[in-house]
């Protein structure tokens, strides 16, 4: 059977076929915007630490709280605070950083639902792909800090793993906030995916569980202790071809 056979029936007509066609070539031009206008705009901020969380968290809760204080602490010590941009966890590394003494940074990402900016950024970076955005996280991270969240929270999260995992990015601190929530997903990598084989064991030293806000700072620095915040040729090669 050819692969004529296996295809559909085309049911656009051949003038949507070419527009659409179009509209998709000339969105890899704005795709490439992002990437340079961002790399452009966000080259200075480094060392900089990046903060994830929850956009549901309110100002009122433990977490929030907890946030604020790590940022600012963070900023203080002369890193920027990368966040998402938005409400919830996102404010609070934003508004932490932004009262301290580095940069508050905000990648923020447009949704039809839940993101808005918040007013606590000094440096605002807007992204329509999650893509673009995910890759500055990244390629700007001195460091990673994790803090209670949802999907995307965890999307991201098991994105620095992967990339660490696999060799694509350099090896950085990620941190998990507040043991207490992140418990079950780490007795599960133990027993079910480090059990069937799925990681190996020694992949669980990714992360570290830290809950004192003054402790995530001093594991920071103790990483970079000997070698310094700067990347090595090897690894600024790695972050181009992330």
């Amino acid at each position: 059977m050819s692969i004529n056979h296996k295809l559909p029936s085309a049911v656009a007509t051949e003038a949507l076929k070419r527009n659409w066609s179009a509209r998709e070539s000339w969105r890899v031009f704005g795709i490439m915007s992002e990437f340079v206008e961002a790399t452009e705009r966000l080259s200075a901020v480094m060392p900089a630490v990046s903060i994830f969380g929850s956009a549901r968290v309110a100002p009122d809760h433990p977490y929030y709280a907890l946030t604020e204080r790590i940022a600012r602490l963070l900023s203080d010590a002369g890193f920027s605070v990368i966040s998402g941009g938005g409400p919830g966890v996102m404010e609070a590394a934003n508004k932490g950083a932004f009262f301290g003494k580095s940069p508050s940074v905000g990648l923020n990402i447009q949704l039809p639902h839940e993101q808005h900016g918040n007013a606590f950024q000094d440096i605002s970076q807007s992204f329509r792909h999650f893509f673009a955005r995910k890759y500055m996280f990244v390629k700007l991270a001195t460091a990673w800090v994790v803090m209670p969240g949802g999907f995307g929270t965890l999307d991201e999260l098991m994105e620095a793993l992967t990339l660490v995992q696999t060799g694509k990015s350099r090896r950085i601190p990620i941190i998990l906030v507040h043991a207490p929530f992140w418990r079950g997903l780490l007795d599960w990598f133990r027993t079910t995916l480090v059990t069937e084989g799925m990681i190996n064991a020694e992949d669980l030293n990714l992360v570290q569980v830290i809950d004192e806000p003054e402790k995530v700072v001093e594991a920071i620095f103790d990483y970079y202790a000997t070698r310094g915040f700067s990347p090595s040729e090897k690894e600024r090669e790695m972050q181009l071809n992330l």
